[in-house]
């Protein structure tokens, strides 16, 4: 494991997030920032709007920025839903919103090009992470300054992941011991993995508001100034 200072961890410069939260997927909802989610996975698409900029096939892609579309997609093939067209009695790709590109079109055209090589929803050339299918809020508190902040994090990120979502409220995170109940977090652990419990569902059993109670990760410094 390499360190930074007194503090052993991953290089942040060139760490790669493997969860993205359906709300942070919402943020980029721009043609000039465009994120979707379909089949457990994140795309950020804006290469593909760019590319296709003022073409009409892009509107409904545009449409649906910032959201989920798996409902666009046969789970098991992992390709976009077919159904027989009424027109050709031909098996064809079912757009409800209007044809997008990469489709081919309903009937011959002089017009429709397909050199474009692997459309864009095949591979993984716009992927960017996985989407967290289960989030939970967690607070965390710097000992040092009192500062407080609640963040929401992917059940499955472990708690290098967390820190690094936390890098924007404190730069020299790194260089905190982090501590849950007294003892000393594992960094390479999700929260569950690190003793604290997910009980969403215990409060919705009881009919109880969630919000109520937060579970805090404290931060204790380690007089060294690692900034990341």
């Amino acid at each position: 494991m390499p360190s930074r200072g007194l503090v052993a961890g991953p290089n942040f410069e060139y760490f790669q997030r493997r969860y993205f939260t359906p709300a942070e997927v919402a943020q980029h909802n721009q043609p000039e920032d465009l994120w979707v989610s379909y089949l457990g996975n994140v795309y950020n698409l804006t290469p593909l709007a760019q590319e296709y900029k003022g073409d009409l096939l892009l509107k409904p892609i545009v449409e649906v920025a910032g959201q989920d579309i798996s409902h666009w997609f046969d789970p098991k093939t992992r390709d976009i839903r077919k159904h027989i067209d009424p027109l050709t009695g031909s098996l064809r790709y079912r757009t409800p919103r209007g044809r997008f590109l990469h489709v081919p079109p309903q009937l011959p055209r002089s017009d429709w090009a397909n050199d474009f090589g692997t459309p864009w929803w095949q591979g993984s050339r716009y992927e960017v992470g996985r989407l967290s299918s289960k989030t939970r809020n967690i607070r965390i508190i710097n000992t040092l300054t009192s500062q407080e902040h609640t963040l929401e994090v992917g059940a499955l990120e472990s708690m290098w992941e967390i820190l690094h979502r936390y890098l924007p409220y404190n730069a020299h995170a790194a260089s905190y011991t982090w501590k849950y109940d007294g003892k000393n977090l594992n960094m390479d652990y999700t929260l569950e993995e690190n003793g604290i419990q997910d009980q969403q569902e215990e409060f919705d059993y009881l009919n109880m508001d969630s919000t109520l109670y937060t579970p805090a990760v404290l931060l204790y410094f380690n007089d060294d100034l690692t900034e990341l």
